[in-house]
């Protein structure tokens, strides 16, 4: 058995750094030529509300969400290490985001992700994200996937 605690933090956490360096690496790999066109909006220096999940108190996966418009926050970030995968905690984190999100104000959580990455695809549908056009910088980019999903209760 092990514990398993989610932690609210910023980008300045060093877990979280660390996290995302392995991210971008796996992204460089699977994203090819096009990587330096998704890394670059993807900056982790201003992020104010991020999660890390801790398995027996080892950062194992990150998530953030980011503010996008007045009723939408975006989920960027999203990271399980590879020997952790399959697991439940990337869906944890998901809805821990969308609690906070929705505490924060917001209807709606957006994101980006790449047609090369199947498991982010198939976790967003299992979540309950639907697929929507390209929005904002990823608008035309036939390598980009974006979704949508509503938080509010009805």
């Amino acid at each position: 058995m092990y514990n398993i605690e989610i932690k609210k933090t910023d980008s300045t956490n060093l877990d979280f750094q660390q996290l995302v360096k392995l991210l971008d690496a796996d992204l460089a790999i699977r994203d090819g030529d096009d990587h330096d066109f998704y890394h670059q909006f993807n900056g982790i220096d201003t992020l104010k509300h991020c999660l890390l999940l801790f398995k027996n108190e080892k950062a194992v996966a990150c998530g953030t969400i980011k503010f996008y418009d007045d009723n939408k926050a975006e989920v960027k970030r999203m990271f399980v290490l590879e020997s952790e995968r399959g697991q439940g905690f990337a869906s944890q984190l998901l809805k821990e985001l969308e609690t906070w999100a929705k505490d924060l104000g917001f209807e709606n959580l957006i994101l980006e992700t790449g047609v090369n990455q199947p498991e982010a695809i198939a976790l967003y549908k299992k979540c309950g994200y639907e697929i929507i056009e390209n929005y904002g910088q990823y608008q035309g980019i036939e390598t980009s996937l974006c979704f949508i999903k509503s938080i509010i209760t009805k």
